[in-house]
């Protein structure tokens, strides 16, 4: 029986082919995943942005400038920055009664001034009759009664009018109080009774004359009389006692005006009309 020849076995010089072939199967499936973790990044990286600039701009926190990024990849599709305007600081509602009281002051000053130097009237009345304040209440232009009532009288001294007249073509239309006070000399006549009368009729007839000029709305002004209850100085001297007898004109915060007082902190007596006739005993 013969014997079968054996051939030798061909050697297969391509096998690497296979593991090559396999590891770039992987390479490209890890590229895969690397790329697509990217994308997703991406598309977390731009809700970042989206949610950032949003609340940034809706808070006015930063403006927007041209070197905002977009927000897409399509520049046709991308928003364009539109520069927001350059906004000032808004002010306060006190700094801006600070700022209108202030120059409410300095106008009325400047008026004064004028009067000193150009107006023969205020020299007769005497500048240091008048005076310019500020209070809690608001502005203060405060009528020495030495240059405008005569003692004991409510009605203002002729040369004190154009005096009178300049001071009310200052004044801005606004609310304001008109008060009266007086010293603590007591007074008993047939006119009045006691200073409360009196301190009433003289912001009374300070009231008539600023509605007159069409300084104020009637229904934008009151007149209150304070007697000798509301001094600014010592009632035991002359000087004091002068200081005391005085008419303030008080243009009102708005502040105070949307706020009556109490009764307890308003004791005095407001008069719209001429205050009766009283006779003495």
């Amino acid at each position: 029986m013969s014997k079968k020849k054996k051939h030798p076995e061909h050697v297969n010089h391509e096998r690497w082919l296979v593991s090559y072939a396999d590891f770039i199967t992987l390479l490209f499936a890890f590229f895969v995943v690397l790329f697509a973790s990217g994308q997703n990044d991406k598309r977390k990286t731009l809700k970042l942005a989206q949610a950032m600039q949003s609340a940034f701009q809706y808070n006015g926190i930063f403006d927007q400038h041209a070197k905002t990024p977009p927000l897409s990849d399509d520049p046709a599709t991308a928003p364009a920055a539109v520069p927001s305007p350059l906004m000032l600081p808004v002010p306060s509602a006190i700094e801006q009664e600070k700022v209108i009281t202030a120059q409410i002051k300095a106008k009325v000053e400047a008026r004064i001034e004028d009067l000193v130097h150009h107006q023969v009237a205020l020299k007769q009345v005497g500048a240091t009759s008048i005076n310019v304040h500020d209070s809690d209440a608001g502005l203060v232009i405060s009528l020495r009664e030495a240059g405008f009532f005569d003692s004991g009288s409510a009605e203002v001294r002729p040369e004190a009018l154009p005096v009178l007249k300049a001071i009310a073509a200052t004044l801005p239309h606004q609310p304001m109080r008109i008060e009266g006070h007086t010293d603590n000399v007591p007074i008993h006549t047939a006119q009045f009774a006691t200073n409360w009368e009196l301190s009433t009729a003289r912001a009374a007839d300070i009231t008539r004359m600023l509605i007159a000029e069409a300084a104020v709305e009637p229904s934008q002004i009151s007149a209150t009389g304070y007697a000798e209850f509301h001094p600014v100085a010592d009632n035991k001297t002359d000087l004091g006692r002068q200081q005391n007898r005085r008419v303030d004109i008080i243009l009102l915060n708005p502040a105070k005006v949307s706020a009556p007082a109490a009764a307890t902190q308003e004791p005095a007596i407001a008069a719209a009309t001429p205050p009766r006739q009283v006779p003495s005993r």
